[in-house]
């Protein structure tokens, strides 16, 4: 049985953003490419949500509830609860991840 995959806010505006930055400085088509790669591995996280690794900046946290996968070099980080897949983050694993993850996902 698949899994559904749920995008929060916050994944939906990165991957606006990724798109914007992307067709600003490669043009449409490289922006269109990445989009793609990006939704194949999102729906990957139907059949094999538990096949990514736990991110070693939230690992040095001792926080292990979320996982991650790649379109390098995108990281898309989740958490499988349940049958459902949320998606909280969608970045570019050259930002400051450790700052990122904690913003993102340790708030409130």
């Amino acid at each position: 049985m698949a899994f559904q995959v749920l995008l929060t806010e916050d994944a939906l505006q990165d991957l606006r953003e990724i798109d914007t930055w992307i067709t600003r400085h490669d043009g449409r088509t490289k922006a269109d490419h990445v989009l793609a790669r990006l939704e194949e591995a999102l729906v990957s996280l139907r059949e094999l949500p538990h096949r990514g690794h736990h991110p070693p900046e939230l690992v040095s946290m001792g926080v292990r509830e979320y996982r991650e996968v790649f379109f390098k070099p995108y990281r898309i980080i989740y958490r499988a609860r349940g049958k459902k897949v949320f998606v909280y983050l969608v970045a570019d694993g050259r930002r400051d991840m450790q700052d990122l993850l904690a913003a993102r996902l340790l708030r409130g």
